[in-house]
Parts: C-alpha cells; sequence; structure tokens
C-alpha cells in the first residue's frame, strides 16, 4: 500500500545512532506519534516490542525486530489493530570520519479503509521530522 525509503548522512557516530534505534523504551519521549512502548524480549538478536501510536486515534502493534549491530536494525510485523504489513529496516553504513550514512525504509499496509492523507502524513510528512529526531537524540548522547 505505502512504501517509502529515505538516506541521510548523519553528523553521528554509527554507535550513537545504532544505541538511540534499539533503546525502544525511549521512543515516547523523542518521536512523534509513540505514545507507549512495551518490550516483550529483547536480546543482542532482537527484539519484540509493542508499540502504542497516537495519530488521530490510539493503535497498539507488535513487532518482531531483528539486531545486526552496529549496521541494521529490520522488522516484521507480528499483531496489531492497525496494520496488515508493516516491514522495514535501518541500515546504517560507517562513512568512517565521524558520519553515517543512515537509510530508514519502511512498507506498510494498513487494515480498512484509512484515508490517503493519515497514509501520506505516516510515509511522507513524518518521515523527515522522525529522521531529524533520532540524528539529535544521537547528538546529544
Amino acid at each position: 500500500m505505502a512504501s517509502v525509503s529515505k538516506t541521510e548522512i548523519f553528523d553521528v557516530e554509527i554507535e550513537k545512532i545504532y544505541s538511540v534505534i534499539e533503546n525502544y523504551e525511549s521512543y515516547p519521549d523523542f518521536v512523534e506519534g509513540v505514545s507507549s512502548i512495551n518490550v516483550l524480549e529483547q536480546d543482542d538478536n532482537g527484539a519484540r516490542v509493542e508499540y502504542g501510536l497516537n495519530f488521530i486515534k490510539k493503535f497498539k502493534y507488535i513487532l518482531a525486530l531483528t539486531h545486526n549491530k552496529p549496521t541494521s536494525v529490520s522488522w516484521e510485523f507480528e499483531k496489531g489493530d492497525l496494520f496488515k504489513k508493516n516491514t522495514g529496516s535501518w541500515q546504517l553504513k560507517d562513512l568512517g570520519d565521524g558520519t553515517t550514512e543512515v537509510t530508514y525504509s519502511l512498507d506498510i499496509e494498513v487494515k480498512g479503509f484509512v484515508p490517503k492523507k493519515i497514509i501520506t502524513k505516516l510515509t511522507d510528512t513524518s518521515l523527515p521530522s522522525m529522521m531529524k529526531s533520532y540524528r539529535e537524540r544521537a547528538k546529544n548522547l
């Protein structure tokens, strides 16, 4: 239904960016629309996380995440009341000079009818803002 990918160069070391991505509990503090996080399981290889979103109404869903420290975090949708499909990844590439190439990719399909403007907000409008939030969070570590 909606696929999006965005690549930016962050002026932050790869380890800092990775640690922000993997610190799921902190998302409500800096990611717009994330109202709650419940980490169901987490180890070095991955995690199962329940996300609570507040976009016009509240939604919950669970993602199974796979960690490949420090270069990627990918996920698959497990269950929830908004999505039929939610797969994606963070891909990180150390550029060797204290900067990191960061690529965020997302492929979603929602249940039922959702107005196009909401999907556009989730993918096109919120993505640049979300990338900035992660970059700023990592810079402040």
